[in-house]
């Protein structure tokens, strides 16, 4: 496949989703919904998924540190994924290609396709579900802000969250699959 073919279905794509994304990004105008997205969006960097697998000891003792490594690792081979992808599609972010498309927070790097952000939340999400699951009504809700706040500030396209969600969770179901017996 040439390079000319990702841009071409992006470009298609970016226009059919222009209006929605728009709109979406409006929500960022009302400085409470702006300041709920910022807080999430900050929150799903790293620091919320590190304190998720950190706490993991006090759930499921010594064996919690092992869980916690084996979600790094997870993590770690999710990050290198999703910026191979991202550097081969190149899909130029919301606000960069329609200019009516405010952006509230500068972007961690220059492409949009797919969210890392919402594949991390989705990967852990999951994560959580198969170890933790007690820890679920504090990391589902999380996980939906930290998704919704890509699209809110102006970062993403609502198909790059939801191919984000689903390499996550295809990610998640690997490592799971692939989680040693003795974890």
């Amino acid at each position: 496949m040439s390079q000319r073919t990702p841009r071409l279905t992006f470009e298609r794509l970016d226009r059919y989703e222009s209006r929605l994304s728009h709109r979406l990004a409006a929500f960022s105008g009302h400085p409470p919904t702006l300041w709920l997205f910022r807080w999430a969006s900050r929150l799903g960097d790293w620091p919320a998924w590190v304190v998720v697998a950190l706490v993991h000891p006090i759930f499921l003792g010594p064996r919690g540190w092992l869980v916690a490594a084996w979600w790094g690792l997870t993590a770690s081979i999710s990050a290198l994924l999703y910026r191979l992808l991202k550097t081969r599609l190149c899909r130029e972010r919301p606000f960069v290609t329609f200019t009516t498309i405010p952006c509230s927070v500068p972007p961690v790097d220059r492409y949009s396709f797919p969210s890392g952000h919402t594949l991390h939340a989705v990967l852990f999400t999951l994560l959580t579900t198969a170890t933790t699951p007690v820890l679920l009504p504090i990391v589902f809700p999380l996980a939906c802000l930290i998704a919704a706040s890509r699209v809110v500030l102006g970062l993403h396209y609502l198909s790059d969250v939801m191919v984000g969600g689903v390499i996550g969770a295809l990610l998640a179901w690997a490592s799971l699959a692939l989680m040693p017996e003795w974890l």
